[in-house]
This record gives C-alpha cells, sequence and structure tokens, in this order.
C-alpha cells in the first residue's frame, strides 16, 4: 500500500490504479485502500468519486484520521465549507491535534470574520510545534485582518460580485443531460461556466445543441454569455504581459501560452492562498499575472504572506504580478 501512495505521489496513476486493481477484493474490507483509491480519483480529476469513496473508508474506520481529512479538504474546496468545518473540528479535538486540520479550519473560520477561531486553531499548532513558521506567519496575517477596515460601498460591490458568480447552476431549470454533462465537467457555478467557450462546451463527450442552446438561453436572460469572464480577462492579461514599447508595438509572447493557461490548482499553494485566489476567481497563471500586489493585497483576508507565496511560485516560472505604471 505505501509503494501505491508513493506512486500516486510520483504521478504514476496508470501503475497505481493497476496495483490497486490488483487488490480490490481484499481491500473492500479496508480503509486504507478506500483511503488510497480516493487519492488516485483525485489525481484523476474524479473529486465529486474521491468524495463517496472516503466517505466509504470512514464507514469501515471511523478513525482514519487521513481519509478524514482529505474528506474535509476535497469538501471545503467545493465550498461545502460546514461539512468541512465539522471533520475539521473533529479531528482538531485529537490529541495530537492535526496540524494542517487546525490551519484549514483558521482559514475557514477566518473567511467567515470568526478571527478569535482562527486565532485559536493557530494557537493551538503554534502550542505543540513553536517554530512552525507557516503557523507564525498566518497568526501575524490573521491579527492584521482584524484591524483592516473596507471600503463599504466596494465590499458591497464584491459581495453582490461574488454571490452572481457562485450562484450554482442547479439553481436554474436546465434538462438532466445538460446538468449531467455540466456536472461532469466540474462546472458548478456561474463563475465556472462563464470561463468556458461554446467549443470547449461542444467538444464534450454527448454535449450537444440542444444543451448549448439551452446553457445561452438561461445566461442571456441575465446578461451574460459564454466565456464572458475569459474575454474580459483577456484584455488585462494583454495590458499586463504586453505593455507598449512606445511605438505601438508589444513584445512577442512566444513560448509562453502553455504556462500562462496552466491552472493554479495544480500549483501548491497552501490552503489560505487558494482560497484567496479562488475567491478572486482567478484560475490560470495568466489570470494571476494580470493582477497588481495592491490589488491582492485589497483582496479580504489576503495578506503579505500569502503575497510572497504568490510571488516566489510565479518566481518559478520566470513572472511576477503586474506592475503599476
Amino acid at each position: 500500500m505505501d509503494q501505491v501512495a508513493t506512486l500516486i505521489h510520483d504521478g504514476k496513476i496508470e501503475e497505481a490504479e493497476q496495483r490497486l486493481q490488483q487488490t480490490r477484493e481484499t481491500g473492500a474490507s479496508d480503509a486504507r485502500w478506500h483511503y488510497l483509491y480516493g487519492r488516485l480519483l483525485e489525481a484523476k480529476g474524479l473529486v465529486e468519486d474521491a468524495l463517496d469513496v472516503y466517505r466509504a473508508a470512514l464507514e469501515i474506520d471511523g478513525d482514519h484520521v487521513e481519509a478524514g481529512f482529505r474528506l474535509a479538504f476535497c469538501l471545503d474546496l467545493r465550498g461545502q465549507d460546514d461539512q468541512a468545518i465539522r471533520i475539521y473540528q473533529a479531528l482538531a479535538r485529537r490529541t495530537p491535534a492535526h496540524v494542517n486540520a487546525l490551519l484549514n479550519l483558521a482559514v475557514l473560520c477566518e473567511d467567515r470574520g470568526d478571527y478569535r477561531g482562527a486565532i485559536n486553531c493557530v494557537r493551538r499548532v503554534l502550542m505543540s510545534y513553536p517554530n512552525h513558521l507557516r503557523a507564525r506567519l498566518f497568526l501575524r496575517d490573521i491579527e492584521s485582518s482584524m484591524n483592516m477596515h473596507y471600503n463599504e460601498d466596494q465590499e458591497r460591490s464584491r459581495i453582490k460580485q461574488d454571490a452572481v458568480l457562485e450562484t450554482s447552476v442547479n439553481d436554474f431549470e436546465l434538462s438532466v443531460r445538460s446538468r449531467n454533462c455540466l456536472r461532469k465537467m466540474n462546472i458548478f457555478t456561474l463563475g465556472y461556466l462563464l470561463r468556458i467557450t461554446e467549443a470547449e462546451l461542444l467538444n464534450y463527450k454527448n454535449f450537444g445543441e440542444t444543451s448549448l442552446c439551452e446553457i445561452k438561453a438561461m445566461l442571456s436572460q441575465k446578461g451574460l454569455h459564454l466565456g464572458q469572464l475569459r474575454e474580459e480577462q483577456d484584455v488585462a492579461l494583454a495590458e499586463a504581459v504586453a505593455p507598449s514599447d512606445g511605438a505601438g508595438r508589444f513584445p512577442s509572447l512566444a513560448g509562453t501560452p502553455d504556462v500562462l493557461s496552466r491552472p493554479l490548482s495544480e500549483i501548491e499553494f497552501s490552503s489560505r492562498a487558494r482560497k484567496c485566489l479562488q475567491r478572486l476567481d482567478l484560475n490560470t497563471i495568466g489570470d494571476l499575472i494580470t493582477k497588481t500586489e495592491a490589488e491582492l493585497l485589497a483582496a479580504k483576508n489576503f495578506g503579505q504572506t500569502s503575497l510572497n507565496e504568490v510571488k516566489q511560485k510565479l518566481g518559478e516560472f520566470g513572472l511576477e504580478l503586474r506592475k503599476v505604471t
């Protein structure tokens, strides 16, 4: 089993799957087998299926810490915060407490404005690991967040926009076929839908013109259209990565499209930084470099620690945030 975990970690998904399949019969009642199968499904992008497998692992062994944490983590990323919090809290009550569960719980507490709860979680980590760098920086950021003052009009506007983008596609009257296709494509909110193009939808298996017309009509009623967010961010991206040389010409971006289109979900950000980027609806490296340091720091709960992390990750690709000219 340890070998399977190593294969998954190294990205050798097919080999890991073969080894798991060889032990499927004996693993049916093994919580660790289900846990590893869940990790495999996650690596394949099948998060919904992974959730069911992690739940199966916990039915076999309710104290399986790894399965519990991955279940909470996946629920957290899917925006199912209430369920994630309950599991994180259960893990946090263990002795010794689960460090990553405490830190992720702190992120969720801070998101909800429960700064005291967030600080208590981080301090519990520091009681056991006084030199835990991430926890120390996180504590400083949370304390700074408590003293931040927001422009009320900007905050109301942000909340309104976020509410629209976070609206579930299940809230609209779509056919079963369209719903199933969107679910299989991991498109759960309007924000995700506004980032995809007609061509990309039609390229998906079993997604036809009827479903496309249905979705376009639904968006049109709200004054929206497919690919809208991508179009808006493409304009910002062009301005950010191709500044004028003074003669109306722009430097070549040859060789960078693959990097710019790389999903941020593939980059190992901390849970806090990841949630901040998700809140800003930044999904690719190209989206991220359209932002300035000031714009990121102005976002709720985005502190200097997260900014340093983002700059470091971009630096690994030879990129940086947009400069103010």
